[in-house]
């Protein structure tokens, strides 16, 4: 039998076999059930009630696709890192909603720091991201500064996995 987690979420307690199964799906959420099963070595219907647990309890909040930008004519992507002004709860949260609306637009991340947000935006090109920022961006009343970094390769990710016991 596997040893608790001493990680906890909320009240579930995940063991090294909930860690496999979010290995698994963490890598391709499509397997099907009994695959999963067969590699972790327990019965479908057991890792059936684990998958259904882990996405009860929010440990599993969704299942998406990842789409490629570049097919679908968006080669280049950024970050753009932005300084809002005033800081306040309405200032952010119209920035972030608008900025949520723009096409562009993969991801808006809050983070601390002399910038407020990263930007993680896919365009068709130096031109399109230049428009993007001086026609689209800085005329935002909240924007009070922007600081471009262009992404030159494809994101490295791995699953998140169990920490060490302590």
């Amino acid at each position: 039998m596997a040893k608790p987690d001493a990680g906890k979420i909320g009240s579930t307690k995940l063991d090294a076999v909930d860690w496999a199964i979010l290995g698994i799906l963490q890598n391709d959420a499509t397997i099907p059930n009994k695959d999963i099963a067969a590699r972790v070595g327990v019965a479908p219907s057991t890792c059936l009630q684990r998958v259904r647990r882990l996405r009860a309890t929010g440990v599993v909040s969704s299942v998406r696709a990842h789409v490629d930008p570049s097919r679908l004519g968006r080669p280049e992507q950024a970050f753009i890192a932005v300084q809002v002004r005033p800081h306040s709860r309405e200032a952010a949260e119209d920035f972030v909603a608008r900025v949520g609306r723009m096409p562009e637009t993969m991801a808006v991340y809050n983070v601390s720091g002399v910038q407020d947000y990263l930007v993680h935006v896919a365009v068709r090109d130096s031109t399109h991201l230049q428009s993007l920022i001086i026609d689209r961006l800085l005329v935002l009343p909240q924007v009070a500064h922007c600081h471009t970094q262009l992404i030159f390769g494809a994101p490295v990710t791995t699953p998140l996995r169990r920490l060490p016991d302590t």
